[in-house]
């Protein structure tokens, strides 16, 4: 592969971070060479020439675009800057990206979707089911109708802008994942994880309000409620169909 991939993430703890990372290498079948790992709460948006790079994936983090804007810190608040910028190039070009979670939440502003507590999901598996749309969509080819996946998260959109197509929704969540253009991604769920992933994220953010902390033991009882076995795909997916 000529053309890496760029991994833009937001994680502040190590260990889940790099579990991060880990994971997304695993699933979508890339090795360390191939993805460039930029970690945003730790260093500036690099200058990416986007005709160097096969496309972008955006981790999960503990940013919240809903939040207001006094309760921003100043990372979050250059972040969210950095991938206005970002996106701004992306979106007009139709630049391959895939944002999972927090990446979600920045396509979504940027699109002019409403962001709101209205659809948070506790940390857990959920059904996801394919739209029409989402069915005939490439990076979903081989999927079953309905599938399980991994899910955590205060905030949603809850009304999505005439830009972006939906692709997936579950009951507790309407937008579970959507495109604009062709090739710009975003799901709420989580791809790239599995079970050992969400376990490592249940121990690291006790305490980050996903869960009280006598909820601990059923939380762990509700990753547990099912195999996720399909969401993987989506990586390798978008890996076969981008890789330059």
């Amino acid at each position: 592969m000529s053309k890496p991939f760029v991994l833009l993430a937001t994680r502040a703890e190590d260990v889940p971070a790099d579990e991060e990372y880990a994971l997304f290498l695993r699933h979508s079948g890339l090795a360390e060479a191939d993805v460039r790992r930029v970690r945003l709460e730790q260093e500036r948006m690099p200058d990416l020439d986007l005709d160097a790079i096969s496309g972008i994936f955006v981790g999960g983090g503990p940013f919240n675009a809903s939040d207001p804007a006094e309760r921003k810190s100043e990372v979050q608040r250059r972040v969210e800057a950095e991938f206005a910028t970002l996106l701004d190039e992306v979106v007009a070009r139709d630049v391959p990206f895939l944002g999972a979670c927090y990446g979600i939440g920045t396509v979504g502003a940027h699109q002019g979707a409403r962001i709101d507590r209205t659809y948070g999901e506790p940390i857990s598996v959920v059904d996801v089911t394919l739209t029409d749309q989402g069915a005939a969509d490439p990076l979903l080819a081989g999927l079953p109708a309905t599938f399980r996946a991994f899910v955590g998260h205060k905030e949603a959109i809850s009304q999505l802008p005439p830009s972006a197509t939906l692709l997936a929704s579950s009951p507790g969540c309407p937008v579970q994942m959507f495109r604009v253009g062709r090739n710009v991604y975003a799901t709420q769920f989580h791809p790239e994880l599995d079970l050992d992933g969400i376990l490592v994220r249940v121990d690291a953010y006790r305490g980050y309000g996903y869960f009280e902390a006598h909820e601990y033991d059923t939380t762990v009882a509700a990753v547990h409620r099912a195999p996720v076995t399909e969401t993987g795909a989506i990586l390798r997916a978008f890996v076969e169909r981008y890789a330059r």
